[in-house]
């Protein structure tokens, strides 16, 4: 269930804002995504490009992400090394080369910090954020449990795409994490104008999950609960899901 909710902006009291959203709504059992770039830029994480001055690091770095990664910009990339260090993003750097050489993606955000992977650069948030770089939110998972606190809903901190990518940056339990990347494999949230940093996952009675031939069941619907999943899991898709600081479980890792 995506819920609509007013701009968050920053400053916003995140947990209250959520309670006056899903009041009514909410039900034992369920669970609450909340997107994580809206998380960031409640916390007073969205920068203005002009106000950062990329140093020659960044401005060389910036040069080999993919053109549609996150951090081919000098600006983005200057505030990478803000955030992890130069030593950090150096050795991310050499693990990228690597990685290419042996046609691996991801080894950049497995040495630099997959908080990075986090960072939306301009066009990739909400008007009026989309001139705007948007860090990873700052210590995630005492948002979620503070949103918990608040509302009694257990509690999720998500990064979704439409190229079918799902990073889970905090949980505070009510749900394996299979099932919580099942349930957000379509994107619930969108990634376009749709103003739904919110959504409510509903579990559904089993004998509600069938579907008839030719039909999609509920994006947002839960399955019955599936046995204890450990992590690192393996899905019948063949999909390794991660949870931590901003572990990355989709089907492959960003591109860096």
């Amino acid at each position: 269930m995506p819920i609509r909710t007013d701009l968050i902006t920053p400053g916003t009291n995140l947990p209250d804002f959520v309670q006056r959203y899903i009041e009514g709504l909410a039900e034992p059992g369920d669970v609450l995504c909340l997107a994580e770039s809206a998380v960031a830029i409640g916390q007073g994480r969205a920068v203005r490009p002009s106000d950062v001055h990329p140093g020659l690091l960044a401005r060389f770095l910036s040069r080999f992400p993919h053109p549609d990664g996150s951090l081919a910009t000098p600006a983005a990339m200057e505030l990478a090394i803000q955030e992890v260090g130069s030593p950090r993003i150096l050795a991310g750097a050499a693990a990228a080369a690597a990685g290419r050489l042996l046609r691996r993606r991801g080894w950049f955000y497995h040495v630099a910090g997959h908080a990075l992977a986090q960072i939306d650069d301009i066009a990739g948030t909400l008007a009026p954020f989309e001139n705007f770089i948007v860090l990873g939110p700052d210590d995630p998972q005492a948002v979620a449990a503070a949103v918990r606190q608040a509302t009694g809903v257990h509690t999720a901190i998500v990064d979704v795409d439409d190229a079918s990518h799902v990073d889970v940056l905090a949980l505070t339990g009510g749900i394996e994490l299979e099932e919580l990347f099942l349930a957000l494999l379509g994107n619930p949230q969108g990634n376009d104008d749709q103003q739904t940093p919110l959504v409510l996952l509903k579990r559904l009675p089993a004998a509600q999950e069938a579907t008839a031939p030719g039909q999609a069941g509920p994006p947002t619907a839960l399955p019955s609960p599936a046995p204890p999943a450990s992590a690192p899991v393996t899905t019948a898709r063949g999909v390794t899901i991660r949870f931590g600081a901003a572990h990355r479980v989709g089907q492959g890792p960003g591109r860096a």
